[in-house]
């Protein structure tokens, strides 16, 4: 929830406020300032500190033209087109100007507030950074139109502002003392640099040097969210010399040990220059301590927002039965001993609405009567979206004895991303060949809104990544969250979150090599075995354990994997240690 004036349970400036960044952040589906999972966890993280009175403040780019708004032909191929929205509708825009010093010539920044109010009031404000103002270059007004857009260059600068420019903000705003600084994932990481240029302004020292970037070290956490090399970002260092002009011809030597060959890598920044860093699941934790040995890694497994990703029919449903878990989500273990009926009842209700959306969307009528499988997620190569069809006969032949399935899938491409394009045309030939046989819908546009009604509205949610590269995974919380179980390859939170036959179901293996022709056939074989043998029997031949199996997703993976036991361990690790 947002308002437009001052709330009395507002976040104030204070020696223990958290800021924390993020280059995306879901905020609502109608604000396109998130691309997927990454900006979904950090807007369940923000609503979760609003509801825990957590004095938190985040910081992220305002996107006036958005991620983009995906466009799908009929045979699948991805298309981009600007978002339009009314920002000024949504946020409030504040005074304060800050510049950063980019390629020679200062940048002129302002800030737009979101507020976010929590469940009794309490109001986190979220500061979204954008430089479409008059006095700056063409070129540099259009630095924050786009999510992820433009080459290396841009998204140099684009990190520059939200790091930089972000702890400028928040200065100039009148947050003097901030007791962490919490980097999601390493794009903010140049607020390191800012941090220690302050240390070295305030002690009359011409440049910043090694010396205050261990001083600031104690004030900074940082959190990787992927294994995936493509999600450390790096930038030649001739590049970083001619775009960060704000600290002098000294910046090499200061940011040297991040480097390697010529290269900054914004991860080994954020790295160098934090006291805690941690991954998002104990098995992501495993992964990153791997790949950085030189530092100590810790974890904290991801969660998602109860009540942001609950259909309106479960809310209700918790509300007569919990009605403490808005406030105490690990009540919602207290979900066990709900009634059957009322439980199924409520999980059709939320299918139903999820089947009206994909005949609007799509013109497709899909029965609620049919087991429904959901997919969705990120459209790229690792995540294996095509597994589902490894072998078109024996999934036809799958659907015997009336044990009928039908499948929604979604997801987005990133635009540069040629082997995610190609998934989803792929996804399109098999749903075209499967015509007449098994019903396969792929829903354009898939987005926040989406994702609510699809994660609670399937039957089963599917989850197929090559492992280890799944870091978390949050989509599976989110359909547990409303009682729908996940079928999985067991990596990500899963490997935590599964309890075979009870909270749902695992496949195939957990192998960390490339993977090869033989491993995508045995994960396949191993899928239609789990679904033909155990799930669809169950849903359709005993469905008083399908309901228990529901039951038992919300009440024990529900009450754990949220983002306020997510968030409580932030407070006790990394921010009031």
């Amino acid at each position: 929830m947002t308002s437009a004036t001052d709330s009395p349970l507002e976040v104030v400036p204070s020696e223990d406020t958290i800021a924390y960044f993020s280059m995306e952040v879901a905020l609502e589906p109608n604000i396109p300032t998130y691309s997927g999972g990454l900006g979904m966890l950090a807007g369940d993280a923000l609503r979760s500190a609003s509801d825990q009175h957590v004095p938190m403040v985040g910081v992220s780019l305002l996107y006036r033209r958005g991620y983009f708004r995906q466009r799908l032909a009929v045979d699948g191929t991805q298309t981009e087109e600007d978002v339009s929205w009314n920002l000024a509708a949504c946020l409030q825009e504040l005074p304060a100007r800050v510049e950063v010093q980019l390629q020679g010539r200062p940048v002129h920044i302002r800030a737009w507030r979101y507020r976010i109010k929590g469940v009794e009031g309490y109001s986190v404000p979220v500061l979204l950074l954008d430089t479409d103002i008059e006095n700056n270059t063409d070129s540099d007004r259009r630095l924050t139109d786009h999510l992820y857009g433009g080459d290396a260059r841009m998204r140099l600068c684009q990190e520059a502002v939200l790091g930089i420019g972000g702890v400028r903000m928040l200065r100039a705003l009148g947050y003097t003392r901030i007791r962490r600084f919490h980097m999601n994932e390493g794009h903010a990481s140049l607020l390191t640099l800012e941090l220690a240029h302050e240390v070295a302004e305030q002690k009359g020292a011409p440049t910043l040097s090694a010396d205050f970037l261990a001083m600031i070290k104690p004030l900074c956490v940082f959190t990787t969210h992927t294994p995936v090399a493509a999600g450390h970002d790096q930038f030649a260092l001739a590049l970083v010399n001619e775009v960060l002009t704000d600290y002098g011809p000294q910046l090499p030597e200061h940011i040297g040990p991040c480097c390697l060959d010529g290269t900054l890598n914004m991860t080994y920044l954020a790295l160098a220059n934090s006291h805690f860093i941690n991954g998002v699941a104990k098995r992501h934790g495993e992964v990153t301590r791997h790949m950085f040995a030189q530092y100590r890694i810790d974890s904290i497994t991801n969660g998602v927002h109860a009540a942001t990703w609950m259909a309106p029919p479960i809310r209700e449903m918790l509300d007569r039965n919990v009605p403490d878990w808005r406030l105490d989500n690990a009540s919602l273990r207290c979900a066990m001993s709900m009634n059957s009926h009322e439980l199924w009842s409520a999980h059709q209700s939320a299918k139903h609405a999820l089947l009206r959306c994909v005949a609007e969307r799509s013109g497709v009528l899909l029965s609620p009567d049919t087991f429904t499988i959901g997919f969705a997620r990120r459209a790229t190569p690792y995540k294996r979206a095509n597994l589902l069809f490894w072998n078109l006969e024996q999934l036809i032949a799958m659907q015997h004895s009336g044990h009928t399935f039908q499948v929604i899938y979604g997801g987005k491409a990133h635009p540069q991303d040629q082997g995610g394009k190609d998934l989803i045309r792929q996804i399109y030939r098999f749903r075209d060949q499967l015509q007449g046989k098994v019903n396969v819908v792929y829903l354009e546009e898939y987005d926040m809104a989406v994702a609510r009604l699809m994660t609670a509205g399937v039957d089963l949610w599917l989850n197929t990544p090559l492992a280890p590269m799944e870091a978390s995974g949050t989509s599976g919380m989110k359909a547990a969250m409303n009682g729908v179980p996940s079928l999985s390859i067991l990596d990500g939170w899963w490997i935590e979150g599964c309890i075979e036959g009870v909270t749902g179901w695992s496949f195939g293996g957990s192998k960390a090599t490339a993977e090869s022709d033989d491993d995508f056939a045995a994960d396949g074989d191993s899928l239609y075995r789990k679904l033909e043998s155990v799930i669809l029997p169950m849903f359709y031949d005993n469905r008083e354990a399908y309901v228990a199996v529901m039951r038992q997703a919300m009440a024990i993976n529900g009450s754990f994997f949220n983002t306020e036991r997510m968030l409580d361990q932030y407070l006790l690790k990394a921010y009031f240690e």
